[in-house]
């Protein structure tokens, strides 16, 4: 044999080595996938099921939403009411209830000095409103009041004095 005929000789022997490679690498492969297909099936029957339920369990929490949401919206009405009829029970009663307190306050002063023989103090305290400031604008707003015993200024009452 010749050099040519050893090169070709070994050619074709690399080349059928190469062939079984490629099968036998085909063969794993086509393995692999089938394993692999059936692996993505199993996954596919374990995962569609769950899907559903979730699917199920979100319309349902948005069921459940909607449904206290709409409670919600009862109950913030219901409040705006309730303090509606508050307002108007503290605008019609506080008045007269603290007249009536007053009266009460007033009667059982009486009815304490009745009982004691309590008399009204001789000279009474009078207390006069005198504007201070800048003009006749301050009174009412922030004129000072004095307590006035005896004819004489005692002390200034007022949020500037000091």
């Amino acid at each position: 044999m010749d050099a040519a005929a050893v090169v070709v000789l070994v050619a074709a022997v690399v080349a059928c080595v190469g062939a079984v490679v490629a099968l036998v690498a085909a063969w794993v492969l086509v393995g692999q996938v089938r394993r692999l297909e059936r692996g993505i099936e199993a996954l596919r029957h374990e995962t569609v099921p769950l899907v559903a339920d979730a699917r199920m369990a979100a319309d349902h929490a948005a069921a459940e939403i909607a449904r206290v949401d709409a409670v919600l919206a009862d109950t913030e009405a219901v409040t705006a009411a309730v303090d509606r009829a508050s307002r108007a029970a503290r605008r019609a009663f506080a008045n007269p209830v603290v007249k009536v307190l007053a009266w009460r306050a007033g009667a059982v002063g009486g009815m304490r000095r009745l009982r004691h023989g309590d008399r009204l103090p001789q000279r009474p305290v009078t207390v006069a409103l005198v504007r201070e400031g800048r003009g006749a604008d301050d009174a009412g707003r922030g004129g000072r009041v004095r307590a006035v015993r005896d004819g004489r200024a005692v002390r200034a009452v007022g949020a500037r004095s000091r």
